[in-house]
Order: C-alpha cells, then sequence, then structure tokens
C-alpha cells in the first residue's frame, strides 16, 4: 500500500465514509446500561453513540446527535426518564422519539412525529456491546466468525477498569503493528520473556474479517491469543489468570488516532493480579507508542514511495489491506 495512504486527509475522509460508517465497532459494556433509563455516551468509530438501556430493559443504539441543530443529545454517564440536548432541550423519550421541542408551538406545520434520534444497530457479545451504523452490514456474529469460540464463555468476567489513549500515528500504522509480532523479539524484552514469539510457535490465522495470533506462554502456564476484527478492534486474552481486554481506535486525524482499553477478569482474580497484567501490557502498549510514532514519521516522506512486506510472517498486514482495498 503507498506510503501516502497514511497522511493523505483525502484518504481518512474515504476510511471514514466507506469503512468506519459501515462497520461494527466496540462500543462499551453491559456494565454502562444495566438498569432502565441508564445510557452513556460513547462512540463507533468517529460517529457519537449513545447507548440507553429501554424502559423494558431493550438495549439501544442511537446516533448522539440531536435532529435540530446538530449538538450531541447527552455526554458522559448517567440515569434518566429522558434524554435532553443541552442546546435548545430538544428532549427524546429511551425509544428515540423526540417529545418535546421549546417553541416549536410557534412554527406553523410543526410535527414531531416522526422526529426522532437516528437508530443504529447494537448487539453483544457477552458483556461486550458493539454498535455498526450500517443497517445493511452483515452480523455481528457473521463479522466475528470463529472468535466468540475461541474466546469461550465470558459470563463470568468482570469489568475492572479502561485506559484511554492517543498516538501521533495514522490508525492503519497502528493495526499493521498490532497484526505481526516480528518486532517483537527486538522491541517487546518483556512481552518476548514471558511469551514464546518464535516463528514456529506463533501462530497467524486469517479470517474473512478477522485476524487471530496464537502464543504459548514461556512457562507453560497456557496460551494466549489476540484477535483483531475490522477494521479497527482488538481484542487480547494473556496466559495468566482469566482476563480480556478490548480496544478501539478512532481516526482523529490522518496523524493521530485516540481510544481505549477495557480490561476484564474473572471474580476471583485478586487487585494485585489485575494490577500486575495491566501494567505488563502498558508496558507493552508505552514500547508500541514508540514504534508506531517512528512509522508515521517514516511514511510521511515523499521519497520513498511504499515499503515491502514478508508475505509469511506479515500475512494479516496482507490480510488487512486487502480488505481495505476491497473498498476502494
Amino acid at each position: 500500500m503507498s506510503w501516502a495512504a497514511y497522511s493523505d486527509p483525502e484518504a481518512l475522509a474515504r476510511e471514514r465514509r466507506e469503512v468506519f460508517e459501515r462497520s461494527w465497532h466496540y462500543a462499551g459494556h453491559t456494565g454502562e446500561v444495566e438498569k432502565p433509563g441508564d445510557f452513556v455516551a460513547t462512540s463507533a468509530g468517529h460517529a457519537p453513540v449513545a447507548l440507553v438501556r429501554g424502559e423494558g430493559g431493550e438495549l439501544r443504539a442511537f446516533l448522539n446527535v440531536c435532529r435540530h441543530r446538530g449538538h450531541e443529545v447527552v455526554s458522559g454517564s448517567g440515569n434518566r426518564k429522558t434524554l435532553q440536548c443541552p442546546y435548545h432541550a430538544w428532549t427524546y423519550g429511551l425509544d428515540g422519539a423526540l417529545r418535546t421541542a421549546p417553541r416549536s408551538e410557534r412554527e406553523h406545520g410543526f410535527d414531531a412525529d416522526g422526529i426522532s434520534l437516528l437508530p443504529l444497530r447494537v448487539e453483544t457479545l457477552g458483556p461486550l456491546i458493539f454498535v455498526n451504523p450500517d443497517a445493511d452490514a452483515a452480523s455481528l456474529a457473521d463479522v466475528l466468525g470463529a472468535v466468540p469460540d475461541k474466546l469461550g464463555d465470558l459470563s463470568g468476567l468482570v469489568f475492572h477498569g479502561r485506559i484511554p489513549y492517543e498516538v501521533e500515528a495514522n490508525w492503519k500504522v497502528v493495526m499493521e503493528n498490532y497484526l505481526e509480532c516480528d518486532h517483537c523479539p527486538v522491541a517487546h524484552p518483556g512481552f518476548s520473556k514471558e511469551v514464546d514469539v518464535d516463528p514456529d510457535s506463533y501462530v497467524l490465522e486469517a479470517a474473512e474479517w478477522t485476524s487471530s495470533q496464537y502464543a504459548r506462554s514461556r512457562n507453560g502456564d497456557g496460551r494466549g491469543q489476540f484477535h483483531f476484527v475490522w477494521p479497527s478492534t482488538r481484542i487480547n486474552v494473556f496466559a495468566r489468570v482469566p482476563n480480556l481486554s478490548i480496544g478501539t481506535a478512532v481516526p482523529l486525524f490522518p496523524a493521530r488516532t485516540a481510544g481505549f482499553f477495557d480490561y476484564f477478569f474473572g471474580a476471583d482474580v485478586t487487585a494485585d493480579e489485575a494490577e500486575e497484567l495491566i501494567a505488563f501490557d502498558s508496558q507493552v502498549g508505552s514500547e508500541d507508542r514508540a514504534l508506531v510514532e517512528s512509522v508515521q514519521r517514516g511514511v510521511g516522506t515523499s521519497l520513498l514511495t511504499e515499503g515491502r512486506l514478508l508475505p509469511e510472517s506479515e500475512k494479516l498486514i496482507a490480510h488487512f489491506q486487502a480488505l481495505l482495498q476491497s473498498y476502494e
């Protein structure tokens, strides 16, 4: 793929429109919207989203954009019987329907019927909530393929915490860094000390919309698994205590990406065990930040036009690039 694609504003605009607005994105967990009236502001890619638990217990997702002037309707989280935009107080029910619009009674022919927050598709995988802005897209189950079977039963996981991040790199650089471990022996000494990253042991698998990596612990405790879900969700399970982390990536600008990782642990995992694993993962993340920001500076040159992939070791990157090019 041309290196120009990692810094081109037009390429990012096309990716937002053709990829991010037509795909499933991890948006949060069910613990954030447990009771009727619970809501939380989140996103599906760059699209602002409101997750809402309806009066009858239904989980709903709406584009978090008022139908009046475009202000975000909710921020943060809480519990309400209605959703009120803080700009002009247009008020919506938990079903998204417009209830009141101040001064609309002064407007001839104004009809609130049919005006509502834009509903978005929402599906769950255990406690994990995914949202898709595209009503015609394939189901979450079709996109995830065999990943849920690999993850197993998630019902015993308990949310522990969220760690936000921001890096000065294109979202594709971030994803491609995740999709190979060739760099692990050089750039991740702590990870490589614990995980067998030898190419004969480190397993790479590509499916239609996902890519997976499997690696055994050097001490024999088990096998870790690391799953990429198109276009920018990552799910990690380390071969330690019962755990799962899941992260998003949102392209803010051609050379800036933001997101967060949510961490879940088994109910019997101690606070010290959880913090030890998060610290281990954060160290890897810090090392990756330096890598991807350096790559972004490198691909920003016009003196070279492209790199070269290793077809076997970097086949998951090739798969990612092929998916991206299929939208062109």
